[in-house]
């Protein structure tokens, strides 16, 4: 069976915009030769929905567009999904099959995720329809567990819609998991999956198909939009078979997801402060990337205790780039803070609050720089960092998106060494150096944290594994440290739900995946 996959981006509760490329496609020569034509799922109004999925107003507009895109359907067969109005069930999130304008068959989710059974209701699930003389089974990547556990029907050939939300280790397990179930059921499928960004929610694509088999037919890129028609009768492949290094999609998804942020938000300008350290680097080299050098600005301001080669580090990051940037000294500003402060504090000491003070003063400059210009502030904290709470406040807080909070510190140094794999874009110096905050003289990061290789194996062990004080500790590593990262994590909730938007790579982020009261 010639069988067209669509691999598209899709804009959220706006199925009118949704049916302008649906309709292309279905347009095309490769679309109307093929016998039946596959669209993600989630295809009319995107994913996720969160409460607009409950607002009558999106469900009618969305069941209006299906309404026509099934009458222009003659002679034609596709899957579409939508929010969908079930008779004596409810609100199901659904993949309906249309065929010869009329409506051959409805499969609605059965496996919802937390966010979704607030507002739909359970499915059937996977769904048997003949076909061209064939059984196929049509489903939820979600839903396909039930295949695995074994279906009534054996059937031909398997459709899997899917609108999977990104983690860096998920392509595989995707890729993984479909060729278990040929194997299991000597059928052929088709896997198609969305592209694009939804705020902190980014989507692959990397759709395929295989023949029964077991052999991959064609394996679609990674975060580009793609449609191509393939049989799957077929008995080897004619296309390259892509398998891109994780570091690679990591790369790819952060860009890809900072441009949508951008666009879907009608915006083009950003800002960040620019401190010759490494995460301000890294985000300034994606930034670069997403939207071109001249959107991207940076802001250097050196304090007192800001050395000559960390204002050097930063002015030939933004030159290597092409990025324009505007040096703003905060010692004035800093001193008279302290000044104004004087009555208040009276005699006491110096600490943290005048560090902290430093931060604020930063993040009140992009902020207004941002205000004045048309722009959004790109926060630059990592994950090892927002773990830790090392940070202050309504200073490195500050922020429209968190474009590297899901990424580790060693991560954030593996991303930026595979940058800079063929040139240095990023100054080799910002890459090496100790990292510090320069908010006192002499300042370094292991003054208060440990070293970021065992801080970030702990973090690990107890974010993404979800491991406790006694297993880390089981699996090697020293007691007092463990119980010190674990206070840490524990008391800073309350900062990092006041952080911004994080675009989410990994299979355990701070805020969507990772909830936990603070007190």
């Amino acid at each position: 069976m010639n069988v067209h996959i669509v691999q598209h981006n899709i804009i959220t509760n706006n199925p009118e915009e949704n049916m302008k490329w649906i309709q292309a496609e279905l347009d095309t020569q490769e679309s109307r030769e093929a016998l039946l034509t596959v669209f993600p799922a989630c295809t009319l109004c995107g994913y996720p929905l969160f409460g607009s999925a409950a607002y009558t107003d999106i469900q009618k507009r969305a069941q209006a567009v299906l309404q026509e895109l099934i009458q222009i359907s003659e002679h034609r067969a596709f899957l579409v999904g939508l929010p969908l109005q079930v008779q004596d069930k409810g609100l199901c999130n659904a993949i309906v099959f249309v065929q010869n304008c009329a409506v051959r068959a409805i499969v609605t989710k059965k496996y919802l995720a937390p966010d979704e059974q607030k507002y739909f209701v359970r499915g059937e699930g996977v769904q048997m329809v003949n076909f061209q003389g064939q059984q196929i089974a049509i489903g939820f990547y979600e839903d396909l567990k039930e295949l695995s556990k074994g279906h009534s029907e054996q059937p031909d050939m398997i459709i899997c819609c899917g609108c999977n939300i990104f983690e860096y280790n998920k392509p595989y397990s995707i890729r993984y998991r479909m060729s278990k179930i040929v194997e299991n059921l000597n059928a052929s499928l088709v896997f198609v999956n969305r592209i694009g960004g939804e705020s902190s929610f980014l989507f692959a694509g990397g759709s395929m198909a295989l023949n029964a088999a077991g052999t991959v037919l064609c394996q679609f890129p990674y975060f580009e939009e793609c449609s191509r028609s393939v049989d799957l009768q077929m008995l080897s492949s004619a296309s390259d078979d892509e398998k891109p290094e994780v570091v690679e999609l990591v790369y790819k998804a952060l860009v890809m997801g900072l441009r949508e942020y951008f666009s879907k938000n009608g915006l083009q300008r950003c800002v960040l402060g620019l401190s010759g350290g490494i995460d301000s680097a890294l985000v300034c080299a994606l930034a670069a990337a997403a939207l071109g050098p001249e959107n991207v600005h940076g802001i250097l301001m050196p304090s007192q205790y800001s050395t000559n080669h960390s204002v050097k580090d930063a002015e030939d990051l933004a030159n290597n780039l092409g990025v324009k940037y505007d040096i703003v000294p905060i010692k004035d500003c800093f001193d008279a803070l302290r000044a104004t402060m004087k009555p208040v504090f009276g005699d006491r000491a110096e600490d943290v609050t005048e560090e902290n003070m430093q931060a604020r003063i930063r993040g009140t400059i992009l902020m207004s720089y941002a205000n004045k210009f048309g722009a959004l502030v790109l926060n630059t904290t990592n994950k090892s960092e927002a773990a830790m709470g090392y940070g202050t406040l309504y200073g490195d807080s500050c922020g429209a998106i968190s474009v590297i909070g899901d990424l580790y510190k060693t991560e954030v140094y593996e991303l930026s060494e595979w940058i800079n794999r063929e040139k240095e874009i990023i100054p080799w110096n910002s890459i090496k150096k100790a990292p510090s905050a320069e908010l006192r003289p002499g300042q370094k990061d292991s003054d208060s944290l440990p070293d970021y290789a065992v801080l970030d194996a702990i973090l690990n062990l107890h974010i993404e594994e979800q491991m406790c004080f006694d297993e880390i500790v089981e699996d090697g590593y020293d007691a007092e440290l463990v119980k010190t990262v674990l206070r840490k994590v524990r008391q800073n909730e309350w900062k990092r739900l006041q952080f911004a938007p994080q675009l989410k790579v990994s299979p355990m982020s701070f805020g969507l995946d990772r909830r936990v009261p603070i007190s």
